[in-house]
C-alpha cells in the first residue's frame, strides 16, 4: 500500500511522463489523494491588476512611452549560470526531502558565466479569461504558442522567463532571498486530487501582490506552470514549464519541468507570453 501511495503521489505532482530538470515529486499526505468536490477562487480586482503599472513608473516610464505598450519592459545584464547557496532548508532533516524546499539563500547570489544584455517584453500577468482573472490552463505547448501568436507574441524563452523573475540581482524566488508560502500560490498539500482529476486551486492573477518579481511581473511562482522553450533544442526536448503550480514544489526562477513534450495540457498548465521590445526591434 505504501509503495502505492508513493506512485499515485509522484503521478499527482509531476505526471511521470519524464525526467524532470531541477523540479522532482513531492510526497503528498494520504488525504492529498482523496478528490475535493470544490475549489474556492481568490478574487482579484482590476485595481490590484492596473497596480502592476508601478513597474512601468519605477523604471520612468508609461504605457504610452514603454517599448513594450501593455506588457512589461525587461532589460538588463542576464547572468546564464548562476550559484545560489542554501543556508536553510524548509523540511526537518531525515525527511526524503529535506534539500529540496530551501527556507533562506545566501545573500548575494553568485554569477559563474559573462552576463549578456536581454531586451524584451513579457506579459505582466498569467494569460487568463477577462471576466474573472482565473488564469487559462490545460493548455499545452503547441497551444500556447498558437495564444501568444495570435496576439503578436510568442512564447518566452527560458532565459527570458528567468531574468523576468529574478532580475539582475538574481533572486533564487521572484520576491527575494527567503521562502515565503504565504507570499504566492504555492504549498498546498491537501485536496489535490487523485491521478488524472487534479483540484483546481488556481486564484486569480495579481491576487497575491506580493508574488511579484523585481520587474513588477505578477505569479511567476506557483499558480498555473508556464510553457516556455529551451533555445537551441529540437522538438521534444525544448518545450518545459516553469514557476510550476500550487503543490509544495521547489518554485525557483531557474527551476523547470521536462519531460511532458508538446502536446500535454493539463489543470495546471498555463500560459504567459513575450515578444521582442520596440528596442529590439529598431536596432535589427
Amino acid at each position: 500500500m505504501r509503495k502505492r501511495l508513493v506512485l499515485l503521489a509522484c503521478v499527482v505532482t509531476c505526471g511521470c511522463r519524464g525526467r524532470a530538470e531541477e523540479t522532482r515529486p513531492v510526497p503528498v499526505p494520504r488525504a492529498a489523494l482523496v478528490l475535493a468536490t470544490s475549489t474556492t477562487l481568490e478574487p482579484a480586482s482590476a485595481s490590484s491588476i492596473d497596480a502592476g503599472s508601478g513597474a512601468a513608473a519605477r523604471l520612468g516610464t508609461s504605457v504610452a512611452t514603454s517599448p513594450c505598450g501593455e506588457m512589461v519592459h525587461v532589460h538588463g545584464d542576464y547572468c546564464p549560470t548562476v550559484e545560489h547557496k542554501c543556508l536553510a532548508w524548509l523540511d526537518p532533516p531525515g525527511d526524503r526531502y529535506e534539500h529540496f524546499r530551501c527556507a533562506r539563500y545566501a545573500r548575494p547570489a553568485t554569477c559563474k558565466a559573462p552576463r549578456r544584455s536581454l531586451d524584451f517584453c513579457i506579459a505582466r500577468t498569467e494569460e487568463h479569461d477577462p471576466g474573472t482573472l482565473v488564469p487559462v490552463n490545460r493548455a499545452s505547448w503547441t497551444e500556447a504558442t498558437r495564444i501568444c501568436r495570435a496576439q503578436g507574441a510568442r512564447l518566452c524563452t527560458a532565459s527570458e522567463w528567468q531574468f523576468a523573475c529574478e532580475g539582475e540581482e538574481m533572486r533564487p524566488y521572484a520576491y527575494g532571498f527567503e521562502r515565503d508560502s504565504s507570499a504566492c500560490n504555492v504549498d498546498i498539500a491537501a485536496g489535490l486530487g487523485r491521478v488524472g482529476r487534479l483540484v483546481d486551486h488556481r486564484v486569480a492573477v495579481g491576487s497575491k501582490p506580493r508574488c511579484t518579481s523585481a520587474f513588477g511581473v505578477f505569479d511567476m511562482a506557483g499558480n498555473v506552470d508556464e510553457w516556455v522553450t529551451l533555445e537551441g533544442l529540437p522538438r521534444g526536448t525544448r518545450e518545459v514549464m516553469k514557476g510550476s503550480w500550487w503543490i509544495p514544489g521547489k518554485h525557483t526562477c531557474r527551476a523547470q519541468q521536462a519531460g511532458h513534450g508538446d502536446s500535454y495540457g493539463g489543470t495546471e498548465t498555463g500560459v504567459r507570453c513575450c515578444r521582442d521590445s520596440n528596442a529590439t526591434l529598431a536596432s535589427r
